[in-house]
């Protein structure tokens, strides 16, 4: 195991630095206009003094000295400056990702507490009612947009029955002591996890239900049954480890996306975190935030594979990788 987490660290390390970071800055650069232009687009200040402070920040290279100024910031911890916000993109970055990271955690939590059980309910009880309903629920999980879904839960949960507040992360103009701080934020979190979580929770659940129903049908689910094993036993410790895997690599992909689909959840909800500062970077043409927030999703999306080859290991013994 030591050997293969050091072979995957030796390819993705230089995939991630040097491929995604290239081409995600070519892309950047492709866009129409740059940061500048957007700075300047209202001052009065000279064109030539506007060329001069282009000049000073490099602008006026070729993209693949600029990209290598970028890269040089980069391995020194240095995103870059965003002109827009006129900081570092660090210190804009750096605020906005607790809540994103509970955000996405907490739905992907949600999905995965929700999902297997059902989808082992449903693949027990196939073609019952249960399964069927539970089907529908799928369905509906995949098919209703995530704004409209938020807007349902705010008009309804929040305005009509005044259950839970609507937007924010705390509660305006007030300061609560602990804990209750603690479950100020909580009654904030609970409607964007379960909008956020919604689509990920009928993905699994029906991942779930195809992987088990290949699995219980296997030799080896009969003969555990013959030998007079309860029932729970089989299905929860035969049969659910097996069926593990595929939803194991489904884990691997579903952090990052649950980290990209936040950004219309964070807008509905108005929640502080990176989805709304990537939002703002586009109308802003920040292309040094849109780059930093672009680099962390491809690397949540390199560490959930590498997560997943690991766990592959643990749930299923015969895979072995030294």
């Amino acid at each position: 195991m030591g050997k293969f987490i050091l072979r995957r660290l030796l390819f993705q390390v230089p995939v991630l630095l040097i491929g995604v970071s290239l081409l995600l800055f070519l892309i950047f650069q492709m866009a129409p206009g740059d940061p500048m232009t957007q700075f300047f687009a209202d001052s009065q200040m000279p064109a030539s003094e506007i060329e001069r402070i282009k000049e000073l920040h490099g602008f006026d290279r070729g993209p693949l000295y600029q990209y290598w100024d970028w890269l040089t910031s980069m391995l020194q911890g240095d995103l870059g400056y965003s002109f827009d916000r006129r900081q570092p993109v660090t210190d804009a970055i750096a605020p906005r990702l607790a809540p994103t990271f509970m955000l996405s955690f907490g739905a992907l939590i949600l999905s995965l507490i929700v999902a297997i059980p059902t989808g082992i309910i449903s693949a027990t009880k196939q073609y019952s009612k249960l399964d069927y309903s539970l089907t529908v629920f799928s369905l509906f999980g995949l098919s209703i947009p995530n704004f409209f879904f938020g807007l349902l839960l705010i008009y309804i949960v929040g305005m009509q029955l005044g259950w839970l507040p609507i937007s924010g992360m705390t509660t305006a103009a007030v300061e609560f002591s602990f804990p209750w701080n603690i479950i100020d934020v909580l009654r904030h979190l609970i409607m964007p996890v379960i909008v956020l979580g919604l689509s990920s929770t009928a993905t699994f659940m029906r991942y779930t239900r195809s992987s088990m129903l290949e699995v219980i049908r296997q030799d080896y689910i009969r003969t555990a049954r013959s030998k007079g094993l309860k029932e729970r036993v089989v299905i929860y410790k035969h049969a659910l480890r097996n069926a593990m895997i595929p939803i194991i690599t489904l884990m691997g992909f579903q952090l990052p996306v649950l980290f990209s689909g936040a950004v219309i959840t964070e807008r509905v909800f108005g929640w502080p975190g990176m989805g709304t500062l990537q939002i703002d970077a586009v109308h802003a043409r920040d292309y040094a935030v849109l780059m930093g927030v672009n680099m962390m999703l491809a690397a949540l999306i390199i560490i959930g594979n590498f997560l997943a080859d690991i766990a592959y290991a643990y749930v299923d013994p015969r895979i072995r990788y030294d």
